[in-house]
Formats: C-alpha cells, sequence, structure tokens
C-alpha cells in the first residue's frame, strides 16, 4: 500500500472514530418545566428602598448615583454589603465563579441572607464556572434560593465531548456580570467571583473595575436579568443529573458554614472594612451624580443564530463612540478590531480624533490565542495613527503588609472614555467572541467629573505599568517604557521566552471569530 494510500486510510479511520465519538455525546433536553419569576418591585419598605425614594426625591431628573471600585478588596466588600443589607431580594448574574476563598464568602454570604428571609436568584454560566454542582445543589435546595445555569453542557457521559457534539449551542455564552439588591442597588462590570479578581492570590493581579450604582439605573439592571432568567437557555438546577443524597450536602453545608466562620474574621471582614467601604457607609466617599442608559445584548442574542441585528450592545456602542468629538481611550484585556473594526477605528482617526487602546501584552494575557489574533492588526492600527500601551506583567503592586508582591499581573478591565465626558464599563471585551457570539452589558455613563477623575491618574499608571508600543522607522515594533528610572527599549515581545513567543504563532491558525 502506497503511503498515501496510508495515510488517507489513518485519515478516514480518525473521521470514523471521531464521528463515533460524537455520536455517543449525550445532548440536553431544554424543554422543562420552570416558573417564570421577576424582579420584585415593591421594595419601598426595606432599607434599601427607602435609599432609593430618598435619592429619587432628591434627584427627580432620573440621575443615577455611581461609586467607582478599582480595588479588588473593596469590589468584594462592597458585594459583601450589598448582599448583608438587602431586605426582600438579591438578583445574581455571573460568567463564571470558582471554589476557592472568595467563591466560598460569597455562597456563604448568600445563604445567610437566605436564611434571613432574602428571596435570592442565581443566574451562573456554566461552562467556565468551576463550582462543583454539589455546592450548586446545597444552595439550590434552600427554600429562598434558586439557581438556573445558563445554556449548560450535559453532565451524562464526558463533558467535554458533550461540548463539542453540541458545539453550535454549547458557544454561545452569557458574559454578562452584576448582582442587584432590593432592586435599588447594583454593581456591574468586569469581575467574576474567583480570588483573582478580589487581590486574594498573591502569585498574580487582575487589574479590574467595577461600579456600585443606586438610582434608576438599578431597574434596568433588573430588567435585563429578567430576560436571561426567563431564557429558553436558562435550566433550573433540578433539571440537571444530581447523585447527591441529602447527607452528601448536609456535610457540604457544614463545610461552607465552618469556612464561612474562618473567613468572618479574615478575608470578610478586611473586604467590608476597607478605607473606602468605610468612606462609602459613612458619606465621606465620592458619589458621582450622573444620568446613566445600560447598553445590553438581549437573551435572543443566545438563543438563535448569529445575526447581526442581535448585536445590540456593539450596534448602540458603536453609533455613540462614532459622534465623539476629541478623544477616546479604551481599555480592553482583550482586543481584536477584525477588519471592519480597523475600518472604523481609521473613521475615527480621520475626523482628528485621539484613539487609544490600552491592551495586555503577550506576557500579562490570560488567552494567548486571543493575543494571537489581536497581534495580526497591531501594525495596522499604529501605522494609521492609534496609540497602543499594553500592559507590564512585571507591574503588580505591593499587597498587604506581610504579603508577597504579585508575580505576575493581567489587565481585565473593560472601560472607555469618550471625550473626556462619557464612561463605559461592563463586560464587553472588543473581539469577536464578545461581540458577535456572547452576549454582554454595561452602563454609559455621563460624567465629566467621573471621567475626569478616572483620567487624571492615567499618564502616571500607563508610564508605571504598561509599555508603549511603536513602529521604528524601518516599520518594526518596538516596546518602549521607563522601569526603575531607566528608559527600555525591547524589539521583540517582552518578558516572553521563545515558547510562548511560538504557542502565539501557533495559535494564529485559529479562526479569530472564536477567539
Amino acid at each position: 500500500m502506497s503511503e498515501s494510500a496510508v495515510t488517507s486510510r489513518v485519515k478516514s479511520v480518525f473521521a470514523a472514530a471521531v464521528i463515533a465519538l460524537l455520536s455517543a455525546c449525550s445532548t440536553i433536553a431544554f424543554d422543562v418545566e420552570k416558573t417564570a419569576s421577576y424582579v420584585l418591585a415593591d421594595t419601598g419598605d426595606t432599607e434599601f428602598g427607602r435609599a432609593l425614594l430618598d435619592w429619587n426625591a432628591d434627584h427627580p431628573d432620573g440621575l443615577s448615583g455611581f461609586y467607582p471600585l478599582s480595588d479588588g478588596m473593596d469590589a468584594l466588600g462592597a458585594r459583601l454589603r450589598l448582599i448583608e443589607g438587602a431586605e426582600r431580594s438579591i438578583d445574581v448574574q455571573y460568567f463564571l465563579m470558582k471554589d476557592d476563598d472568595a467563591g466560598e464568602v460569597f455562597a456563604g454570604s448568600l445563604l445567610a441572607a437566605a436564611d434571613r428571609g432574602v428571596r435570592v436568584r442565581f443566574l451562573l454560566d456554566d461552562v467556565f464556572t468551576s463550582v462543583h454542582d454539589d455546592i450548586l445543589a446545597l444552595l439550590n435546595q434552600h427554600p429562598n434560593i434558586e439557581i438556573r445555569l445558563f445554556n449548560p453542557v450535559s453532565r451524562r457521559g464526558i463533558y467535554y465531548l458533550n461540548y463539542a457534539g453540541d458545539f453550535a449551542r454549547a458557544n454561545r455564552r452569557m458574559h454578562s456580570k452584576s448582582i442587584t439588591g432590593d432592586n435599588a442597588f447594583t454593581i456591574m462590570g468586569g469581575r467574576n467571583i474567583a480570588d483573582e479578581y478580589f487581590q486574594l492570590r498573591n502569585d498574580t493581579e487582575f487589574l479590574d473595575y467595577d461600579v456600585l450604582a443606586l438610582g434608576p439605573i438599578a431597574a434596568q439592571v433588573s430588567e435585563q436579568f429578567d430576560d436571561f432568567w426567563n431564557s429558553t437557555l436558562s435550566l433550573p438546577m433540578e433539571a440537571l443529573r444530581s447523585e447527591f443524597t441529602e447527607e452528601d450536602l448536609i456535610k457540604e453545608r457544614a463545610e461552607i458554614d465552618e469556612e464561612r466562620s474562618a473567613g468572618h474574621h479574615s478575608i470578610y471582614r478586611r473586604a467590608i472594612n476597607t478605607k473606602y467601604m468605610l468612606e462609602l457607609l459613612d458619606g465621606s466617599g465620592v458619589v458621582y451624580v450622573a444620568p446613566a442608559v445600560l447598553l445590553h445584548d438581549g437573551a435572543a442574542k443566545l438563543e438563535n443564530p448569529i445575526d447581526i441585528s442581535q448585536m445590540t450592545l456593539i450596534n448602540e456602542l458603536a453609533g455613540f463612540i462614532a459622534k465623539a468629538n476629541d478623544s477616546i481611550f479604551v481599555i480592553t484585556p482583550y482586543f481584536i478590531p477584525t477588519d471592519r473594526g480597523v475600518a472604523f477605528w481609521q473613521r475615527m482617526i480621520d475626523k482628528d480624533m485621539e484613539v487609544s487602546i490600552v491592551t495586555n501584552s503577550l506576557a500579562s494575557t490570560n488567552h494567548v490565542p486571543v493575543h494571537s489574533g489581536y497581534s495580526r492588526y497591531r501594525k495596522k492600527m499604529l501605522a494609521m495613527g492609534a496609540s497602543i500601551y499594553e500592559a507590564r506583567a512585571d507591574a503588580a503592586a505591593p499587597m498587604a503588609e506581610g504579603e508577597a508582591t504579585p508575580q505576575g499581573l493581567t489587565l481585565h478591565t473593560k472601560l472607555i472614555v469618550i471625550d473626556e465626558r462619557y464612561l463605559f464599563v461592563g463586560s464587553l471585551n472588543l473581539d469577536p467572541r464578545s461581540i458577535e457570539i456572547n452576549a454582554e452589558m454595561g452602563l454609559l455613563i455621563d460624567s465629566p467629573e467621573m471621567a475626569k477623575q478616572f483620567m487624571e491618574g492615567v499618564d502616571d499608571a500607563l508610564a508605571e505599568l504598561t509599555y508603549k508600543v511603536e513602529l521604528d522607522e524601518s516599520g518594526r515594533l518596538q516596546w518602549l517604557a521607563t522601569i526603575e528610572g531607566k528608559k527600555v527599549i525591547e524589539t521583540a515581545e517582552p518578558q516572553t521566552g521563545w515558547w510562548r513567543r511560538l504557542q502565539s504563532r501557533i495559535y494564529r491558525i485559529l479562526p479569530e471569530s472564536q477567539l
């Protein structure tokens, strides 16, 4: 038999094996009985509700209040305070949650809220969530907690084969993040529920940004939540196969209570007693008063085939950005503009607008394939006049006293400042996956004061945390920075070895639409 015939035979056998495996995968049924539920809007007799009524009385023009959460421990403390303060309802929506310290403290706080009679609706995207089903089953067992998994993958058989066998559906994810208490206070932004987002790991630090909001904007977040909660892709926890006994759940509850008790005197106390949390509680913290609108994709985007008409967030945001007059400052951890995006940014620059992009370097990114896609457009963006900055992986700030400085830094903030007046913050990454495949959400806040406050420290932060990427006289890339008082010029992806650079090249074979 010739070599080509052998090769053909091997390919045929391999293809047959793949088909056999995929045909054996297990799918999941979404036509299960579930009860629609909606936000509890009548919360005027709760502490949060009274605060909202007072706020609306003092701000009759529909203005909301915003408190920025750039520090990870502040962001965790704000969530725990919100959970503690809610009396009637808590609606939770996240892309992922991990079974780590942050996840345990968060879950324990939700259990405590449910114990005192608060209704908790917890909507969690399934694919990247690593919390075990037994913990979710335990939470869901509580009469005041209902958990739904968004677009889950079947637990029967081999999980990853099930994902691959139903890829067209399973590839569509809810990437939104929010937590809302009594339809009055809400927190939303870029953070998931895991240690790295709240400065609880000493090996890496994620730079991220959330906003705590009070006012009419909370009702918009609640309406968005209801849309996904009642989606055909939102599956009650009971519909998933569960082999956990009552004894298993009792044991798990005891472990969570023990961990929560321990955390009560450590992580929990640190989080709720930060300087900024205390300032917010005593009224001395700066709350920005401004009109705002929630931009978000609807659940229909994920329930139907990919179509530009369903990409509500990016369509509205792009239309707004196109009206900018002076400057657009973008922070995005994952940036793959595509040819369409390059043309969009070219039009902005042609209108004499200053366009600045801050994103991850190859060394700082936690998704090398995405960086591979981004690197295809870097020279084009620089050549047309955009300014590009990439995060330095070694620029993590020292942690609390007695703790080691994290070894690595990763940018995870998703934020856009337009004309130093409008601030957009949310879950949106500027890549094809966020724009086309996933569902996203974000706040567009019209606050010159808030935008100015954010931009005041930007130049110093860029000098301290990033490389400025430029083209040299020969059109080759170079990375410029001042490190420990010395000017540094790198001519290859800084702070990376040959293996990471090779990975980035190999990943270029992947379709950028999936990155």
